[in-house]
């Protein structure tokens, strides 16, 4: 019979195994990359409605390519355009240039020996196969190291700024930052329509045709304030967003919360024209303390946030506090 001791003794070893076969020489392999990357943007931050980007270097341009304004021009009989009046798209780029970003990770062995005496580690023994344990504990890391970084990067995503005291935040600019063509400020005064009312008017015509697609990103406070507006109408519409989680609207476009969003702040765009990207080279690295009986798991990424249409976003500022 095999005391508790002894099977935590045991999964220490197996955990040590694991983490060693993470990753050759301290990079991910392309499929631990990908799924990696997978998880990344399935975690509920706006990083998941973004545009994902996976990129093979640390910098990629992407090409745009806009028909903004007037194409159509009068037709004249047997007679072709003159070179003035032919159409010229907009063509710009975009350029992603990555930042490092680094995490370290002290997982304590009584963690793990926890897991164990809770029965949340399937263990049948020394002499049992340790592959479902080894895929199991890798599995279960890689996911909770993706959720974090995810929340990390939606912080860095929103409020990247290279005049920040905070030296993560000052690694680049991030979406709030870039934007500045387009800006309402409410003034201190309380979340309403009246400030979604004036995003709508300060976003340029052509990209208002299908505001269904538009997204109102602010703070979960401020959802949750502006949603005890939209409530205390004594209509069944007020009844249902008191009664169920669903989708708040504002003048056609829904109302969303962004973990990290500023309290004072919000944007208007399309969740597509945000881009994150993320070099496929990622980085872990793993050792051990036997003293202070601590495995220690070291990650480095290069990531950038960028916006495509700079001018098809509205930034919110000095929004009331809640």
């Amino acid at each position: 019979e095999i005391t508790i001791s002894e099977s935590n003794r045991n999964l220490i070893r197996k955990a040590d195994l694991a983490l060693g076969d993470l990753a050759s020489g301290g990079l991910l392999t392309t499929e631990q990359s990908d799924e990696f990357f997978r998880q990344l943007v399935l975690a509920p931050t706006i990083i998941g409605q973004s545009r994902a980007v996976q990129m093979t270097s640390p910098k990629r341009e992407i090409n745009k390519l806009g028909f903004g304004t007037r194409m159509l021009r009068p037709a004249v009989a047997s007679t072709a355009l003159s070179q003035s009046d032919r159409y010229k798209p907009e063509l710009g780029r975009v350029t992603l240039d990555t930042v490092e970003v680094i995490a370290e990770i002290n997982l304590p062995y009584a963690v793990i020996e926890d897991n164990i005496e809770r029965g949340n580690v399937n263990f049948a023994g020394p002499n049992s196969d340790p592959k479902p344990v080894m895929q199991g504990f890798k599995d279960s890391i890689m996911a909770m190291m993706a959720q974090a970084a995810a929340r990390d990067l939606e912080e860095l995503a929103l409020q990247g700024d290279t005049g920040s005291g905070d030296a993560y935040l000052a690694l680049l600019d991030g979406w709030l930052k870039q934007t500045t063509s387009n800006t309402v400020d409410v003034a201190s005064a309380a979340i309403d329509r009246q400030m979604f009312k004036a995003g709508l008017k300060a976003m340029p015509d052509q990209y208002l045709r299908d505001r269904s697609q538009l997204r109102n990103y602010v703070a979960h406070d401020q959802e949750t304030e502006y949603r005890d507006t939209v409530a205390s109408r004594e209509t069944a519409a007020g009844d249902r967003v008191v009664e169920k989680l669903g989708p708040v609207w504002a003048f056609g476009v829904p109302v969303e919360p962004a973990g990290l969003m500023p309290v004072a702040q919000g944007l208007l765009t399309f969740p597509k024209n945000l881009i994150f990207g993320m070099q496929r080279d990622i980085s872990i690295e793993v050792d051990k303390d036997i003293r202070a009986r601590t495995f220690i798991i070291v990650m480095t990424a290069r990531i950038d946030f960028k916006i495509e249409e700079e001018i098809a976003v509205v930034k919110y500022f000095n929004m009331g506090t809640p």
